[in-house]
């Protein structure tokens, strides 16, 4: 199977790349801007045409959108989150009009959610701010169109390699940081549905080999909401933690906002024979692992947990 990688770089690109290797007969090439690339492509300006020349030369039998901003100005998440989506799906209706197209969305695509509730992909989207709203563009864009496409919603994504613009990231890399002194992070009292991204690699995979045609969208979550401070708690018992974590009880205005999600994910298993296989205390010991092998990292080199500890989000 011939498969082309969008956004192979990110977190969940590199465990999405990793399990669709793993695909017998898997022929893996990657789209991005770096010249290293299969395909070199910027898809915040890129056209039509010039894409779809690039689809053509690759001819890819299924595609896999990871791309996507979580942060950023309102212009660059449209244009990464929302046109990225809409001219990929031009391109491939293009040159490639056969291929099956995975794209990830988000979450945040809901909005709020009354506690205890389980959204569904029957919910409608109420998204709070620009990321969500971005993201929900996306999925439409693939939604509506002609192609045997898929959207994966997936929840809050976490394991190895997180990124420090996540919470789980950017904690992990302070714990590192001050193994005994105070880390302080925002309120942590909202509840979310966290997913191993290695599971989503394997959702990704599930939704490649399914029969067509598949639902339009699909959620991907671990099917339970859990305090945002089971983050802070386990990765602080991962590494052996001595020091003290203090909540400033300020958050993100999207914390603030949404205090409750919890995914259903019924349909992603009834149609991909899909669920969870990794818990949130394995998610964040490899977490851990991952982060503090790279801040020892080899003698006489500089820790990597410096320049991930100041990111904030």
């Amino acid at each position: 199977m011939r498969i082309l990688l969008l956004g192979a770089d990110g977190f969940l690109g590199r465990h999405v790349a990793t399990a669709l290797r793993e695909l017998p007969g898997a022929e893996l090439a990657t789209a991005g801007r770096r010249a290293a690339h299969d395909l070199q492509v910027d898809l915040t300006n890129c056209q039509v045409e010039s894409l779809a020349v690039g689809l053509g030369r690759l001819a890819p039998e299924l595609v896999v959108n990871c791309a996507g901003a979580v942060a950023g100005s309102a212009r660059h998440q449209s244009e990464v989150n929302a046109r990225g989506p809409a001219v990929l799906v031009e391109a491939l209706e293009l040159a490639c009009p056969k291929a099956r197209l995975i794209h990830l969305g988000s979450a945040g695509e809901y909005g709020p959610a009354d506690p205890g509730s389980s959204l569904s992909e029957r919910d409608l989207p109420r998204p709070t701010g620009i990321y969500g709203a971005t993201k929900l563009a996306g999925t439409l864009a693939v939604a509506e169109s002609a192609l045997d496409a898929v959207s994966l919603r997936v929840f809050n994504p976490v394991g190895p390699g997180a990124s420090a613009a996540s919470l789980p990231g950017r904690l992990a890399a302070e714990l590192a940081a001050r193994p005994g002194g105070v880390v302080t992070v925002g309120d942590l009292s909202a509840y979310r549905d966290f997913v191993d991204a290695r599971d989503v690699g394997a959702a990704v995979v599930a939704a490649a080999l399914a029969a067509a045609p598949l639902p339009r969208i699909l959620n991907v979550a671990g099917g339970r909401a859990q305090p945002v401070r089971a983050i802070a708690e386990g990765l602080a018992a991962a590494a052996g933690f001595t020091g003290r974590i203090e909540e400033t009880g300020t958050g993100s205005d999207r914390s603030a906002d949404v205090s409750w999600h919890q995914g259903d994910i019924s349909a992603a298993e009834l149609s991909l024979g899909w669920r969870p296989r990794i818990a949130l205390d394995q998610s964040l010991r490899d977490l851990w692992t991952s982060v503090s092998s790279a801040a020892s990292g080899p003698p006489n080199t500089a820790s990597s947990a410096g320049p991930q500890a100041a990111g904030t989000r």
